[in-house]
């Protein structure tokens, strides 16, 4: 069997996060997508257009 290149989708200088540390992160990406959109949920959202700056 012959191996297959790894397929990078990051820089390999990415720092990389595991065990506590990733997960307090992702708990913090998930709070800020949720606080972005809060205002876009319910029967009452409000349009919200999230544009790349």
């Amino acid at each position: 069997m012959s191996q297959q290149q790894p397929i990078y989708i990051l820089p390999e200088s990415t720092q990389r996060y595991m065990g506590k540390d990733a997960q307090r992160n992702n708990i913090m990406a998930a709070k800020l997508v949720a606080e972005t959109v809060r205002t876009t949920l319910g029967p009452k959202g409000m349009d919200k257009m999230i544009v790349d700056s």
